[in-house]
């Protein structure tokens, strides 16, 4: 997937989506399983996550300042996100513009209790954000408002207080398919730094018949192949140690 930068969307395996729809997996009931994550995993629709805010150390989840309070059937949300992912989307335009389909987009939004609500507005999109100097177009990395977003109560994914417990849940498995994608990025490098020392010649021969040149191929295929083996082990002790968390203390 990594190897090749648009092959998760040909899987349908991007990111924010792939920790979304394992979130619902896990997390949601059979409705909302109905509603969003079978068009998921259909590719008819993509999602967005909303996490870090622009004014707190975002790393601690205990540091969010977006704002959640029930009012009737609804819960309403105000706050500010950045690295909004996914939401700049053209599939995810029911997420930020009011009075269309919101029906194509599904957002997974962090946030805490508030001590108060108010009259329901929107999401906006404010503006893009580039990292390393790439804006991620489409996709994009959003910087969103949420001013009196009101959200049906049937909607939260397993109930008020469990939030936390869910982001742990996501986040963690998305991670490790973040570093299998670096994985295929790393492979995709060597190769090109071997098609290069192929095709470069100094001194009357290519430069991989260099030995400097052979040394650091040498190293960065160890390092591929050590960060391979890491993330398989990482990701094998999530799938043993989860299961094994999850099963009653008398067995």
């Amino acid at each position: 997937m990594g190897r090749v930068h648009w092959a998760p969307e040909v899987f349908n395996c991007s990111a924010p989506d792939t920790g979304n729809m394992e979130t619902l997996e896990r997390y949601g009931s059979e409705e909302q399983k109905r509603q969003w994550l079978d068009p998921l995993l259909r590719g008819e629709i993509r999602s967005a996550f909303l996490m870090t805010e622009p004014d707190v150390a975002s790393s601690d989840a205990a540091n969010i300042q977006c704002r959640i309070e029930r009012n009737g059937n609804d819960y309403v949300v105000n706050g500010r996100k950045w690295w909004s992912s996914g939401a700049g989307d053209p599939r995810c335009k029911g997420l930020h513009r009011d009075g269309q389909d919101r029906s194509r987009c599904g957002q997974i939004l962090a946030a805490v209790d508030g001590p108060r609500a108010r009259e329901a507005s929107g999401v906006k999109i404010l503006r893009p954000l580039s990292l390393f100097g790439y804006d991620d177009a489409p996709h994009g990395h959003m910087t969103s408002l949420l001013e009196n977003v009101r959200v049906p109560a049937s909607n939260v994914l397993l109930g008020e207080g469990r939030g936390f417990e869910i982001a742990q849940g996501r986040l963690g498995p998305g991670r490790i398919h973040h570093c299998m994608r670096l994985v295929g990025v790393a492979e995709r490098a060597l190769e090109l730094m071997c098609k290069r020392g192929l095709e470069r010649v100094t001194f009357g021969k290519p430069v991989a018949e260099r030995t400097v040149t052979q040394e650091r191929i040498a190293e960065a295929r160890i390092m591929i192949e050590s960060a391979r083996l890491l993330v398989l082990k990482a990701a094998h002790m999530m799938d043993t140690m989860e299961t094994r968390r999850r099963e009653p203390r008398s067995r």
